[in-house]
């Protein structure tokens, strides 16, 4: 599916915030497909299911944000995202942040694109 909710809230930069909710989501039993952290605390995560996963967090107290983004999977080999941020350019639709990620020797990566039409962009990088 290359629509996905993604979940996002602000984690105060102290030792153990990002293990918490990691904690929090496994003892749930909600698995982690990506996931981004940067230095101003900002989470962003994608879950297997996002709803529960949102109900964990709010039930401690954390303000999640949900937003759809296109999550897609590419080849993992030089220039593979070119391509599909390419098509998404082409049609005019903005990327506000990206995060991707494989595992060295995987035949594929994973790729999460924020823009303001998760549909469209899905459709303009025919995914």
């Amino acid at each position: 599916m290359p629509i996905r909710t993604e979940l996002a809230l602000r984690l105060p930069n102290s030792p153990g915030a990002l293990a918490g909710v990691c904690r929090l989501l496994a003892d749930d039993r909600v698995n982690l497909l990506a996931l981004s952290l940067d230095t101003g605390g900002q989470l962003r995560l994608i879950v297997d299911n996002p709803v529960r996963a949102a109900s964990v967090l709010r039930e401690q107290h954390h303000q999640v944000a949900e937003r759809n983004v296109l999550f897609t999977t590419v080849p993992n080999g030089p220039g593979a995202l070119a391509p599909v941020l390419a098509l998404v350019a082409d049609a005019a639709i903005n990327v506000e942040y990206a995060y991707a990620s494989s595992a060295e020797g995987n035949r594929t990566a994973a790729l999460v694109l924020g823009v303001d039409d998760a549909a469209r962009a899905a459709a303009a990088a025919g995914v």
